[in-house]
């Protein structure tokens, strides 16, 4: 199987690859911006990789989205900061630059597996999230934040309106919170310039309060990147047709703590085992702030993002097996050991 990774060099695309190299046969075309988290892949002879944009690389994208099996266009920007500071950013990334793989893909008849996301359900009230039965409910338009949510979703029924209409084969898989190795640089000290885990540890690592906007409360379900990649795998290969024209949430719904909760874990880990850094996770306090003051005008937040995962458990035998402990103690051991 020729398989094309579009972000190659992102979180979930450098342990897709890996992951691919180690347990398939399947060759790899890959582009993105950066190459520092693939480095290891650059000399295999089933990874074929091009450092470039591919905004400006038209004629490239073409010619791999024709001589691939299946297509998969992670790149976006997926950092809430981001999405009030610079929402055409997030636009023309996530909606435009990927619109134009989803067209080349119908062109040429090419499979695509598209990276939805959990913030499409947005602020929808039901105690766990259904690909076919919840409501998609997104804030005023005022509130900036859902640029990234509604871009995700018109892409979402742009691929089933092809699929239904023209034949376009795809999945769609919407990730809950994954996190691991790799996820981001905690050396990044910009507010906001990281997602939450990775912001965490890097406040901890430089001796810094945590800032907890709107106090912590909200609760997110934390999957650990490798029962996602073990998902995802199988949603490539298809197995039967497993994975044909559906939906699926990917997330771990029994691993639902509160951001407040990461936090005080987080200190609590490095604390015990992580000498070098003990003494500094020791006095690192928790600050609560307004989700006004820390993000602008422009941000929302929802307080609970529980997945249903019937569908990935029925179609792709699909069971997380991570904790979050365990995860949390691998994704430290990366950063810190």
């Amino acid at each position: 199987m020729r398989v094309l990774i579009l972000g190659v060099n992102g979180f979930i695309g450098s342990h897709l690859s890996e992951a691919m190299l180690a347990k398939t046969d399947w060759h790899i075309k890959a582009m993105d911006l950066a190459q520092d988290k693939i480095e290891a892949h650059l000399d295999n002879p089933r990874f074929e990789f091009k450092r470039g944009d591919i905004t400006q690389e038209p004629a490239w994208i073409e010619e791999a989205v024709k001589t691939s099996d299946v297509v998969l266009p992670l790149v976006a920007v997926a950092t809430p900061a981001t999405y009030v500071q610079n929402p055409l950013r997030v636009f023309e990334l996530d909606f435009e630059a990927n619109l134009n793989v989803i067209r080349l893909c119908v062109k040429y008849n090419k499979r695509v597996v598209f990276p939805s996301t959990s913030e499409v359900y947005g602020m929808c009230e039901d105690s766990e999230f259904d690909e076919e039965k919840s409501h998609l409910v997104t804030g005023p338009i005022h509130k900036e934040r859902w640029i990234y949510s509604t871009s995700k979703q018109l892409i979402d029924r742009l691929i089933y309106a092809y699929g239904k209409h023209k034949g376009l084969s795809y999945t769609l898989f919407r990730p809950f919170n994954w996190y691991g190795p790799r996820l981001d640089d905690v050396f990044n000290p910009k507010p906001g310039g990281s997602r939450v885990l990775t912001q965490f540890i890097g406040n901890i690592l430089r001796g810094e309060e945590i800032t907890l906007v709107d106090g912590g409360a909200q609760q997110r379900c934390f999957t650990y990147i490798g029962d996602g990649i073990d998902a995802l795998l199988k949603i490539i290969e298809n197995k039967n047709n497993c994975a044909k024209n559906k939906i699926f949430n990917i997330g771990n719904p029994t691993e639902n703590i509160s951001i407040r909760q990461l936090a005080e874990t987080l200190i609590q880990l490095i604390t015990e085992n992580y000498p070098d850094y003990a003494e500094q996770a020791k006095k690192v306090k928790l600050i609560e702030v307004d989700a006004k003051e820390y993000y602008g005008e422009g941000y929302q937040d929802v307080s609970l993002r529980v997945p249903s995962i019937r569908q990935a458990k029925e179609h792709l035998a699909f069971e997380p097996k991570v904790d979050v402990m365990t995860g949390l103690h691998k994704t430290l051991d990366f950063y810190l050991a």
